[in-house]
């Protein structure tokens, strides 16, 4: 590893893309940052940690280092606004090879300047174990436009970008060592959350990070509603669809309906609209599919082959009770 002073000479000089929002940057106590006119701040963190979110042995360092920044996206999509700034903090191993950090902020910065957002601070760290990286995202979204999860109105339509079940596929087959390396370079829907606001169109967003169950769960329950979904409309990944051949099983479509009910790190967008609203089937070429309607009362039900059956959130949970 490089020493500290070295390696945050490193970022300064690789992270720094003229953004007009970052007034000081990288090389201060703090980052000064400048909100666009009539706009709010969005502030969002989340921790990658190894042996819990990845393994060094299972993904690329490119493909950790873009994870680590898509979950702080995807939540500056999921209100509706665009990202500023990005803050990197990392704990890393004493032994860690310089060319596995190289390569994992190789995979951050090429997502981060895709989207235009600049590295503008954070720390680092030795770590007695694995790595650790907390990503902290600043953005903005027009003053008092943000979409929130508490919207979601009885007759209100639901709706899901992209197909789901792909990353949980790919942990379960990485799991039973029926694969050994798979990489999984999630797309945060900043612009369609962007377009979905402008124009008004959803009441209520969330991004599918703990799985499609979970996270309409949360909307749920913020917005004093239930939901109905429709199994036979929701959008599964082709990955999904082939775990079972890859395990050389017959695979069910109970099973890949599992993978995209329940299974989480899609980062695709979950949303609600009215019935008046018009939702194309594609936004910014990104496929829309409507999965079922919010309902009267608190809980969530699945429509499958004719049949109603309650719906329980099985996504991820941390600190879950076994």
């Amino acid at each position: 590893m490089l020493p500290e002073r070295q390696f945050i000479a490193q970022l300064r000089s690789t992270g720094r893309f003229r953004n007009r929002e970052i007034v000081v940057g990288i090389g201060d106590d703090c980052a000064v940052l400048r909100l666009p006119r009539g706009h709010q701040a969005l502030v969002t963190t989340d921790f990658s940690l190894e042996g819990v979110h990845f393994r060094r042995d299972w993904q690329s360092p490119e493909c950790i280092g873009h994870r680590c920044l898509t979950r702080g996206l995807s939540d500056i999509a999921a209100m509706g606004g665009g990202p500023i700034a990005a803050f990197l903090s990392l704990g890393l191993p004493q032994d860690l090879p310089r060319q596995w950090v190289d390569r994992f902020l190789t995979g951050l910065l090429r997502l981060a300047r895709e989207h235009k957002v600049e590295l503008a601070g954070g720390d680092t760290a030795r770590s007695p174990a694995g790595v650790l990286a907390d990503i902290l995202v600043f953005g903005s979204v027009e003053r008092g436009k943000a979409l929130l999860r508490s919207g979601a109105r009885v007759g209100d339509q639901i709706y899901v970008t992209g197909e789901l079940g792909e990353s949980t596929a790919a942990l379960r087959l990485l799991s039973t060592g029926t694969i050994r390396k798979r990489d999984v370079f999630s797309e945060p829907r900043i612009n369609v959350g962007r377009w979905l606001q402008r124009r008004g169109v959803s009441s209520a967003m969330i991004d599918i990070s703990d799985g499609l169950s979970t996270d309409l769960a949360h909307i749920c329950e913020e917005s004093g509603v239930g939901a109905g979904v429709e199994a036979e409309a929701i959008p599964i990944h082709p990955f999904a669809w082939r775990l079972g051949k890859m395990e050389r099983q017959t695979l069910s479509s109970g099973i890949a309906l599992d993978l995209a009910l329940h299974g989480g790190e899609d980062y695709e967008l979950l949303f609600t609209a009215p019935k008046s609203k018009r939702v194309p089937s594609r936004i910014v070429g990104v496929k829309i599919t409507r999965v079922g309607e919010i309902v009267r009362g608190s809980k969530m039900h699945l429509v499958r082959n004719g049949k109603r059956q309650l719906l329980l959130p099985r996504g991820w949970e941390h600190f879950r009770r076994n």
